[in-house]
């Protein structure tokens, strides 16, 4: 019976161990052949995937010179899991960081995520990188990603091309291209056209030791995809017209900009104060921003884009073309001028000393205030009520593309301030305004805001006798040139053409008259129309603008100029305007003697004196 027992105890073990391995043998087959997530996770151990960032489209001027490239670099990521006990101090004299600084990265990476990969340090230089590599072994769960950086060759232009930073919070709300830490272009046209620049990841697959050091690809790199390179563009920009931009507005506030009139191409596109775009690059970048962003002068402000002025005696071209369209003035219309305009004792508009009577072409080259409100006047006053003249007078400034944007490829702007006739009955009470109520409109004044583009773009349908090409930066990507209808049929204006032509006589007698307002600045063998323009400013001086086009038969530039606290037009935009025009259709300047004077000029220290 003792035997019988122990028997069945043997028996009972022989089962127990026999059942229990062929469990772990199923087990085992399981995890090792029908389940591969523990294959999958130990793969993980030694292949890391890696991104390939793509190099971002190349820049080019209409000519052909390159603007924008590209640099190679590298961020330091690191996957705070995989850090444990090293030689931290070591690691921060590698970086030429502190312990502070290392702290923060890490802290700020961990409360990301501890197992995804998080930006330590960026844009190290290609050496900096290579010194690291060596010594990268000894500091796990930190690794090298290969990146690229923008470089400027010619140190301009930077409200134009923009600048590229890391991918904002909300862009990766939105768009699931984008991953942390990934490059996007904030401003200009790395912004407008950031699709076409980015190009398109890849990814690589690398097997790692347990240093985290590569050992080569996996499989031969089968499962690899290839980063495809961003599509290049060519912009309307001429740099060389850009620079010598840039260098007449040095030391001043304000901006220019110059449009192909046949085109709508942008010619130019400057704003000052500026800045070297080379340095929102690199691991100082933040730094220069934050500094840029802080200086009372605004270089980070594009004022071609986004300021707005009151156009002042340019408008004046508009009301002259409104009243011949509406009939109400002709050619050899006259109206006298003493001093100015009087209403009555309370409401009157000055005016400086000339002649008078003027006629129309007079008018506009001695800029005559008086003859513009008795045009705005007699403009409104056609109709059986204000509101139906004045909405009709609003339409033709509408036409020109003034009081909204002009839906171009620019990143930013501004619609500018054509008031509406709700405007009016809010500020006097409805029906209770009339033609004189706001005849500082007649001289570009009032509550009539436009940006330079705009006036730019104003001038170019003059030129153009009577419409206009939408402006645009980019003329082709990747060798196809832009053939959206936006860019490429013409806007027309309200007035017909037959009218543009005494304009733009006057226009031209600025410059060839004997009292014209920018007689000193005529070019020799060049027919320039244009007009000069001051623009009130109650927080200084008064601003200096001027507007132009050149040849005045088939007009290839077209521009407006403006200075802030610059005083008369003729003063410092008219010169300016003159001078870009020489240069660009001639390639050299002869007034010497003039540009000298621009050059020395700085109205910014001036200003801060005050």
């Amino acid at each position: 019976m003792s035997r019988s027992r122990h028997a069945n105890r043997r028996l009972f073990f022989y089962l127990l161990f026999g059942g229990s391995s062929i469990l772990l043998i199923l087990f085992l087959f399981e995890i090792q052949v029908l389940d591969d997530s523990y294959a999958e996770s130990a793969n993980k151990n030694v292949i890391k995937s890696e991104t390939l960032y793509p190099e971002r489209g190349y820049i080019y001027d209409r000519n052909g010179e390159l603007l924008v490239t590209n640099q190679r670099a590298y961020d330091l990521m690191i996957i705070p899991r995989q850090v444990i006990q090293m030689d931290t101090s070591k690691f921060c004299r590698s970086l030429e960081i502190d312990i502070e600084y290392f702290t923060k990265q890490h802290d700020k990476a961990f409360r990301y995520s501890r197992y995804r990969p998080s930006l330590f340090l960026k844009k190290l230089s290609k050496s900096s990188a290579a010194k690291l590599q060596e010594q990268l072994y000894e500091f796990p769960g930190f690794f090298l990603q290969e990146r690229t950086m923008r470089a400027y060759p010619n140190k301009s232009a930077a409200h134009v091309l923009g600048y590229v930073s890391q991918v904002p919070d909300y862009v990766l709300e939105k768009n699931s291209f984008y991953k942390k830490n990934d490059n996007f272009g904030m401003t200009g046209v790395e912004n407008s056209y950031e699709k076409e620049l980015r190009g398109s990841k890849g990814v690589e697959f690398i097997v790692r030791d347990v240093w985290n050091r590569p050992k080569g690809s996996f499989k031969d790199g089968v499962l690899d995809s290839m980063a495809i390179h961003g599509k290049d563009l060519i912009i309307c920009l001429d740099i060389k017209l850009q620079e010598y931009a840039e260098k007449l507005l040095k030391n001043k506030k304000g901006s220019i900009v110059a449009i192909e009139p046949k085109t709508g191409e942008i010619l130019s596109l400057a704003s000052s104060p500026n800045y070297d775009p080379n340095i929102l690059i690199g691991q100082s970048r933040s730094n220069n921003f934050n500094r840029m962003y802080k200086d009372p002068d605004k270089p980070l402000y594009d004022r071609s884009l986004l300021a707005e002025y009151p156009p002042g005696s340019t408008f004046k071209l508009v009301n002259a073309l409104i009243g011949l369209q509406e009939g109400v003035i002709q050619k050899d219309t006259r109206f006298p001028c003493n001093e100015g305009w009087r209403f009555s004792e309370k409401l009157k508009i000055g005016c400086h000393v000339h002649n008078s009577p003027l006629n129309l072409i007079e008018s506009i080259s001695q800029s005559c205030n008086a003859y513009y409100c008795y045009t705005f006047r007699r403009i409104i006053e056609k109709y059986p009520t204000a509101k139906q003249g004045y909405e009709n007078w609003r339409n033709h400034v509408l036409s020109f593309g003034l009081g909204n944007f002009l839906n171009n490829d620019l990143s930013s702007g501004k619609k500018g301030r054509v008031p509406k006739i709700d405007f009016y009955n809010r500020q006097y009470g409805k029906n209770k305004w009339k033609a004189p109520t706001v005849i500082s409109l007649a001289i570009g004044q009032d509550a009539l805001v436009v940006s330079p583009i705009q006036m730019a773009n104003m001038c170019a349908a003059i030129a153009n006798r009577g419409h206009y090409i939408t402006p645009h930066i980019v003329r082709s990507i990747d060798g196809i040139p832009i053939n959206d209808s936006i860019y490429t049929i013409p806007k027309l204006t309200s007035i017909n053409s037959k009218h543009f032509e005494q304009v733009i006589e006057g226009m031209e007698r600025v410059f060839t008259s004997q009292y014209g307002t920018a007689k000193r600045d005529k070019i020799k063998n060049i027919e320039i129309c244009g007009k000069t323009g001051t623009a009130e400013n109650p927080h200084g001086e008064d601003h200096s603008i001027f507007i132009a086009f050149a040849p005045k038969k088939h007009p290839k530039i077209a521009l407006a100029v403006y200075i802030e606290n610059g005083g008369w037009g003729s003063t410092w935009a008219a010169p300016i305007a003159t001078l870009l025009i020489e240069k660009y259709l001639t390639g050299e300047v002869t007034n010497t003697e003039r540009e000298n004077f621009i050059l020395q000029g700085n109205l910014i220290s001036s200003e801060n004196e005050k």
